[in-house]
């Protein structure tokens, strides 16, 4: 037993905590910790956050960031964008009796060479008919494919996560029917570019905030 003790204490003792460090999309801070015996092990974690954790924006804490740690430098994880996605409690509260939820998949490709699966939904002031939803379905798809043919995986994924995507897709649709709400629900990196060497120290575009 008191070996079994012994060796259990020499394994906390090996165990180094890593700081993860957000994208560059996200200003490069830190969110949160992780602890492994070896730094090898950490690569490829998925570490989970919100947008207002990382903005210090409490109406923001609705956004939910998965990040997936691809290096380890010293003490620090660094780590890569791979989706986002809106808080359930959230979502279900835009529903409401007697309206419509309009949900559309589009699978788009950024000038960059990253395959994103994009997911917008609309809802509507009062219940749509079928023929509407159908053309507010196919506009959030056709905006949105529109949208990303000039945009790269950090440009996206700032429309996003600041609504001007959701606000372009808004201004179509509602020429359609009234619509009381447009919000992209989430997004998922389906597929990265064949050969992706990013610079040890890259320019950084400006923090989301």
């Amino acid at each position: 037993m008191a070996r079994r003790s012994q060796r259990k204490a020499e394994s906390r003792k090996a165990k180094q905590w890593y700081k993860v460090i957000s994208p560059e999309m996200f200003g490069r801070s830190p969110v949160g910790e992780t602890v492994a015996l070896d730094p090898e092990k950490v690569v490829g974690r998925v570490i989970e956050t919100t947008l207002g954790d990382i903005t210090n924006n409490f109406s923001k804490q609705n956004t939910k960031l998965r990040f997936r740690v691809d290096r380890v430098a010293g003490d620090a994880a660094y780590t890569k964008f791979v989706g986002h996605e809106m808080t359930t409690d959230y979502i279900r509260s835009l529903v409401k009796r007697r309206t419509s939820r309009i949900d559309a998949i589009v699978d788009v490709t950024t000038t960059d060479g990253y395959e994103v699966r994009v997911k917008p939904s609309c809802f509507t002031v009062k219940r749509a008919r079928a023929n509407q939803v159908k053309s507010i379905r196919e506009i959030s798809r056709t905006v949105i494919a529109e949208k990303v043919k000039g945009l790269d995986l950090n440009q996206l994924i700032q429309e996003v996560v600041l609504g001007k995507l959701s606000l372009d897709i808004y201004k179509e649709a509602k020429m359609v029917y009234p619509l009381r709400r447009v919000e992209v629900r989430k997004t998922e990196i389906l597929t990265e570019p064949a050969i992706s060497s990013a610079p040890s120290a890259p320019e950084a575009p400006a923090p989301v905030s």
